[in-house]
């Protein structure tokens, strides 16, 4: 069998007893440096050199690896003044002052030929960039058909064109987000099938629905509902349950994993999630602090009571993966004086 021996944090691999002998032998907690690790027996990954493997191989794996992306969903038009609608997973936004997107219409990978959106921007310089919510996402997938150059997407695709402001290139009614861009610049990357055009697209006009917004004139993720497109056929919908606020003060300068305690450090319950939560705060709870917080909790006080120190690491995790930082913090502080 090939395996590597990695270190990972003990919350995220629970050793069995099949490995104690290992365990002992490359015991992290004797080295200085790894001393919040432990060690783990995982099957040797692929490793790929990329000039070894044929190119639509190796532009599966990126896609997979690298998901979910944003879609940018391009209106063109020709220089005969042709409509033209395709939709770009390479594509993000790189600046908000300039206004900065860009997306990357590739060489196509089976032929080495070029698409009608990047040679509608080499010859007029504008784009309008639409968003994807889930309510078009088929639409979206019909317009990625090679249609020929003489065809018009918006009709074949079913969707309503609408008058831009400062370019010439329709807007996608049902689209809740139109982006009127200029391009500033096209970097070619390669000459080969699947190599990118970067299309660096300068915002100069942009439509936001006011039904996808909150009442704080904020887009509201849940409303706007965009897809992402991930490996193959696969797409991610960024909404509901699929989504997670995280907030992390940039400011406030947390203590790290280097200032926990070690015991919390070699938890066999706390993740590393948990464990980064704690390490965000400034200061961690001294004993005297953690009870007082926890002093109206009846669940909390019977385990203090008891001692017992994993299910107090659990009933931390429990409140830390519910957001009660404080709360958690209280508690995962009082465990670790327990041992």
């Amino acid at each position: 069998m090939n395996v590597q021996i990695l270190f990972f944090r003990a919350a995220e691999y629970q050793p069995s007893s099949t490995l104690s002998t290992l365990i002992n032998i490359f015991n992290p907690h004797q080295h200085q440096t790894l001393h919040y690790l432990w060690v783990k027996i995982y099957y040797r990954m692929l490793t790929i050199d990329p000039t070894q493997i044929p190119t639509k191989d190796l532009h599966q794996y990126i896609l997979a690896a690298v998901a979910p992306r944003p879609i940018a969903f391009a209106s063109t038009i020709s220089a005969d003044g042709i409509p033209n609608l395709a939709p770009y997973s390479f594509f993000n936004a790189f600046s908000s002052n300039p206004p900065i997107l860009i997306f990357s219409s590739n060489r196509r990978v089976s032929n080495n030929t070029t698409k009608d959106t990047l040679k509608n921007v080499e010859d007029t310089g504008e784009v309008v960039i639409n968003v994807v919510p889930h309510a078009i996402v088929r639409q979206m997938a019909l317009a990625s058909i090679e249609y020929g150059p003489e065809v018009n997407e918006f009709v074949k695709c079913g969707f309503t064109p609408l008058p831009s402001d400062l370019v010439k290139p329709f807007r996608v009614a049902e689209s809740p987000v139109n982006m009127e861009c200029k391009v500033d610049s096209i970097l070619p990357l390669g000459e080969g099938g699947g190599a990118g055009n970067l299309i660096i697209c300068r915002i100069v006009r942009m439509h936001i629905s006011e039904s996808i917004l909150n009442e704080k004139g904020r887009i509201d993720p849940n409303k706007i509902d965009l897809m992402g497109r991930m490996g193959r056929f696969y797409y991610a919908r960024a909404s509901g349950s699929a989504v997670e606020e995280i907030v992390q003060e940039v400011t406030a300068i947390g203590v790290g994993f280097d200032g926990l305690p070690e015991t919390l450090l070699h938890s066999q319950v706390l993740t590393g999630n948990n464990l980064a939560q704690l390490a965000s705060l400034t200061v961690l709870p001294d004993e005297s602090g953690a009870r007082q917080t926890l002093s109206g909790d009846t669940r909390a006080q019977m385990l203090i009571a008891q001692g017992a120190t994993i299910q107090m690491q659990a009933y931390a995790k429990e409140l830390l993966d519910r957001g009660a930082l404080s709360e958690g913090a209280a508690m995962a502080i009082l465990s670790s004086r327990s041992l």
